[in-house]
């Protein structure tokens, strides 16, 4: 990027969650437990399905792709608003404020995408069972997660190279926790349409149309649920989708509410929302997944004791050298 003699910004101050230190060290805690938490527990969901052959399917294969998003997208912000609580070191690079807006919202165009892949396959497995196997071979799956990182990542290219040209001559303060495209648009001094009119065509394209794909495959979904006779029949066949549109309605609600809304109305209930969306709900997922899927938990039951038992022989062999030694 090229600054103008009129660009004389080079970094930008995060306002954040303004308040007296000890309330600061006391964010400071509660984010970090909630960042290693959510971490530690999507790694975890990873390694289970990765281990056990019985989760070897499309489905878990989604499920460990949104895991490993989780990480990334809370990682984007999370450690910089703990720097902030913790050493109010409020200050950011420029060119640090545009790589965080690249990869936040890259990742939430993946999630979008992936969300909609993945209520396309429970669609195929529900409504059509039978040629669930051949529809969604290991090939298909594959190329559908691959198409997802690569569409969200490609997508926000065109928008961080025009936000890069943007001339900042003005304030500095950012009125957030992270670079959020609404916050630092404000702060340019030229002109932002041109971006602002790309962001809403990306939006239209990407959002809305994962939005229509997961809104009509549950159209299809609930259909087809209905129309088994029994309820328990019914309840088995919507179990396996309902962890992923509780996910569903958590994501669309939350994104709804930060950006679809005019700019005007911005505020500090604005920041709790992406708090919620960016820190909270990747530590929701993980455990929405585990504590609603019988497979899941069995996977890493299986784990634990796998685990235990051979820390048990480690230690009986162990003794047994200590043993021969003496």
């Amino acid at each position: 990027m090229h600054l103008t003699n009129q660009s004389a910004v080079t970094e930008f101050f995060l306002v954040g969650f303004p308040n007296t230190q000890l309330v600061e060290m006391f964010f400071f805690f509660v984010f970090g437990t909630i960042y290693v938490w959510t971490v530690t527990a999507n790694i975890v969901i990873i390694l289970v399905v990765r281990r056990d052959r019985h989760l070897h399917t499309p489905m878990y294969f989604f499920i460990c792709n949104l895991s490993l998003l989780e990480i990334w997208y809370t990682t984007v912000s999370t450690p910089k608003l703990m720097d902030n609580f913790l050493m109010r070191n409020k200050l950011i690079s420029l060119y640090g404020c545009i790589l965080q807006f690249y990869v936040f919202f890259s990742l939430g165009s993946t999630q979008c995408l992936l969300l909609a892949v993945m209520a396309f396959d429970r669609y195929l497995a529900i409504c059509n069972p039978l040629r669930y196997n051949a529809v969604m071979t290991r090939r298909a799956y594959t190329r559908a997660a691959f198409c997802s990182w690569g569409t969200g990542f490609v997508a926000m290219l065109v928008p961080c190279v025009l936000v890069m040209r943007l001339s900042f001559c003005g304030s500095n303060v950012i009125n957030h926790f992270f670079c959020d495209a609404d916050p630092l648009l404000k702060l340019s001094c030229t002109d932002t349409r041109l971006i602002e009119l790309l962001d809403f065509f990306l939006a239209l394209i990407i959002v809305l149309s994962s939005f229509m794909l997961t809104v009509v495959s549950y159209i299809y979904i609930i259909n087809t649920v209905m129309r088994i006779p029994r309820f328990r029949g019914r309840g088995k066949a919507f179990s396996t989708c309902s962890s992923h549109l509780i996910i569903v309605v958590m994501f669309y609600t939350t994104v709804t509410f930060m950006y679809i809304r005019p700019r005007a109305q911005y505020s500090e209930m604005s920041k709790v929302v992406s708090v919620f969306h960016s820190v909270v709900t990747p530590l929701l997922n993980p455990f929405i997944y585990t504590l609603r899927n019988k497979d899941v938990k069995n996977a890493i039951t299986k784990l634990m004791r796998q685990n235990t038992l051979q820390q048990v022989i480690l230690q009986r062999r162990n003794k047994d050298n200590i043993t021969v030694v003496l």
